[in-house]
């Protein structure tokens, strides 16, 4: 699962940022993420109508797991706490994390909250990488130093090596 650092404004204009690995791309332009109304992050959505996703990287792994065992709700000053900055997105209403390699800025669009419903629903209106992770300019995702999080053992691991290509490599076995 990719570990998600999902940030906000809360009502006083403070950041707040949490670890989500419940959530993925829905469309090419849209992020669903699998989170509960209690979270302190949902209620600025809400309020806010706007949240950035960034991908958590190997050199920021216990500001990451930090963000997902501290609750906004209990911790006010949580971000202050991480030693991290954030700068304020100029297209949406949620801060950018300086220190994560890779933001997406988005428009809240729903929540979803029935049986199977799958939580917030995000359209990505701009996509924002450091330098650093820049090749050709694109984006090189084996120098993100991206992590996923395996739920089985816990743990956090570092995504790098190309193993093939999508949407090719399995035409070796058409007839």
């Amino acid at each position: 699962m990719p570990v998600l650092m999902i940030a906000t404004y809360n009502e006083d204009g403070s950041v707040d940022v949490m670890n989500a690995a419940w959530g993925m791309m829905l469309e090419r332009n849209q992020v669903v993420l699998n989170l509960t109304e209690t979270h302190k992050t949902v209620q600025n959505i809400k309020s806010r109508k706007a949240f950035t996703v960034s991908i958590a990287d190997a050199n920021h792994v216990v500001e990451a797991d930090y963000f997902g065992v501290v609750s906004g709700n209990n911790t006010p000053h949580k971000f202050e706490n991480s030693g991290m900055t954030a700068t304020k997105s100029s297209l949406v209403d949620a801060p950018i994390i300086n220190e994560f390699p890779i933001c997406m800025e988005c428009e809240f669009i729903e929540y979803q909250d029935q049986e199977y419903g799958c939580g917030v629903v995000g359209k990505v209106v701009n996509v924002s990488a450091d330098e650093h992770v820049m090749k050709d300019d694109k984006i090189d995702i084996s120098l993100v130093n991206a992590i996923a999080f395996d739920p089985f053992t816990h743990g956090y691991y570092k995504i790098g090596e190309r193993v093939g290509n999508a949407f090719k490599d399995g035409l070796q076995l058409k007839k």
